[in-house]
């Protein structure tokens, strides 16, 4: 389980609500969730305000785990 996965978990949030409140598809949301889409940054912010929260807090370790594959 990532860690906006826990997030959205621990707020007892669905996926569903979550794309409501980004005003996307649920599906596009769980891809984005389960890494098979990339995240605009503008996104990024969205999801980090809908937890209270800073994007670097949910993001940051996927990005740097990120550069270090390629």
């Amino acid at each position: 389980m990532n860690k906006l996965q826990k997030y959205r978990i621990k707020k007892n949030y669905s996926c569903q609500f979550m794309a409501d409140k980004l005003n996307i598809s649920k599906s596009f949301y769980w891809q984005i969730e389960n890494k098979k889409r990339r995240l605009s940054y503008e996104t990024a912010i969205k999801i980090a305000n809908i937890f209270n929260t800073k994007p670097d807090s949910l993001f940051y370790d996927d990005f740097c785990n990120k550069k270090q594959e390629d």
